[in-house]
């Protein structure tokens, strides 16, 4: 099959690994990362990748993205099919599960995940690496320069509410955070990520925690091998709508709302 590929860039890495493995014929396209931190807009922008595919050229069209935030909410296949893992949001994508996922959710232990996507994003775009521990902890952080630099780029794409808002969510979630975890593979041991998150986590004061990456969601997702709950297929002219349940989200006939 000829599937296109419309990702988040955080999962630019672990996407061109298991490309060059699939068996299908993959174009791939990822877009900035971000896009969940203002729903709406995000969503749009999403919309916007989605209808510029040209129609009866792919079987498919593979979106990765979770629910994250409903940012899915809403979306609509055109004229051809959508494939997305159920997720609520990426890090079901390198755990391998929503099994796994919610067992580790379960345990409450204030855990925040880093992969090599999330640690890159910025520095791929070409843009300056805002340190780890200067944005997500206002508490030490105050108004730093790097703090007053993310405020500044995002009122410049969001406005100055909107900036002051997600500045304002940021410091209540982050108060939850005490432990940082890296989801790791072999293939990106190269790039010495466990020293970056242990240094992020000693200036941060957390524990640190390393486990082991699974492949096998985003594998079988590439290879087009999609008939599995973990899987929802969206036909021509049904959109996206979160599920309220274990199946994460589901698909709704064109005029239904949820």
């Amino acid at each position: 099959m000829l599937l296109k590929v419309i990702a988040c860039e955080v999962l630019l890495r672990e996407t061109c690994f298991l490309a060059a493995q699939s068996p299908q014929i993959l174009d791939l396209e990822f877009l900035p990362q971000g896009y969940h931190d203002a729903p709406a807009t995000g969503k749009g922008f999403i919309q916007e990748r989605i209808d510029a595919v040209p129609a009866g050229k792919y079987a498919a069209i593979l979106l990765g993205y979770g629910l994250c935030g409903n940012i899915l909410d809403g979306i609509i296949a055109r004229h051809t099919p959508l494939v997305i893992p159920r997720a609520h949001d990426c890090i079901t994508y390198f755990l391998g599960s929503r099994e796994r996922y919610q067992e580790r959710a379960q345990k409450g232990d204030g855990a925040y995940y880093y992969t090599a996507g999330w640690l890159e994003c910025l520095a791929r775009r070409g843009e300056k690496e805002i340190p780890q521990s200067s944005l997500f902890l206002p508490s030490r952080a105050g108004l730093s320069p790097e703090r007053n630099a993310v405020f500044a780029e995002w009122a410049k794409k969001y406005g100055e509410e909107e900036a002051r808002y997600l500045l304002e969510e940021m410091d209540k979630w982050t108060q939850a955070y005490h432990r940082g975890v890296l989801i790791e593979f072999d293939f990106t041991r190269v790039l010495g990520l466990r020293e970056r998150v242990q240094k992020i986590c000693a200036e941060r004061g957390w524990e640190f925690e390393e486990v082991a990456g699974d492949l096998g969601l985003l594998r079988r997702w590439l290879a087009g091998e999609w008939d599995s709950p973990d899987f929802l297929v969206v036909r021509p002219g049904e959109q996206v709508a979160p599920s309220y349940d274990a199946l994460v989200m589901k698909s709704l006939p064109p005029g239904i709302s949820a």
